[in-house]
């Protein structure tokens, strides 16, 4: 991340500013959620997460997986 704030981390602490304090552990946990689950997770940890659904039994049937991908 830049030393310097950009245009955008401005802008957002803007609005956040503008929050009452009431909503900002809802803003919190909404900013930490999209965090979560727009960056990817570490080739490593990515596998040890399939690793540990496939020892579990957290499976799906291979016919399953391509369900939707060629809907039109």
């Amino acid at each position: 991340m830049n030393t310097y704030p950009s245009v955008y981390e401005k802008k957002i602490s803007q609005e956040i500013h503008k929050t009452p304090d009431e909503y900002l552990p809802a803003l919190l946990d909404m900013i930490r959620l999209f965090r979560e689950t727009v960056t990817l997770k570490p080739a490593d940890e990515s596998f040890a997460q399939g690793w540990k659904e496939a020892m579990n039994n957290e499976l799906l049937p291979i016919d399953q997986l391509w369900d939707g991908i060629n809907a039109t």
